[in-house]
């Protein structure tokens, strides 16, 4: 479900929309993601990817965040794209440097996300609490 949405247009390099993340809405943004990614030129590796990162960001958000709004944001530079999901958690995820274990209940979808993308990260925010989970790709 969406609440006063906030959407930025994709042909400026930049895409963000407000919305509440919930498991029944994943695939619609997942669909959104790879449209954009689209439009901006990327392949379908790319368009891949980023459906597979906005589902892991989004899901992870509704699954482990009190307050399921947050703000997906899109940035095209050049030949890459950054998706970043922002939420109301101060909570960070923790990734170790080996795979996890396959019947591990969690960890697997980021850290395959960390070794898929060209980047990936997670910050704090410094104005809100909260905080911001992002990964980059080549178009």
């Amino acid at each position: 479900m969406m609440r006063n949405p906030v959407q930025v247009g994709y042909r400026k390099n930049v895409y963000g929309c407000s919305l509440i993340a919930c498991a029944v809405e994943v695939e619609r943004w997942r669909s959104v993601a790879g449209e954009v990614t689209r439009a901006w030129g990327g392949s379908r590796d790319a368009v891949d990817l980023v459906r597979l990162g906005v589902s892991e960001l989004l899901g992870d958000v509704a699954k482990h965040v009190e307050n399921p709004r947050c703000y997906l944001r899109m940035t095209r530079i050049g030949v890459e794209v950054t998706v970043q999901v922002f939420d109301r958690s101060v909570r960070l995820p923790v990734l170790g440097h080996r795979a996890p274990a396959w019947g591990a209940e969690s960890g697997r979808g980021l850290w395959m996300l960390r070794e898929m993308a060209c980047a990936f990260g997670c910050e704090r925010t410094v104005r809100c609490a909260g905080k911001i989970v992002w990964f980059r790709c080549a178009l």
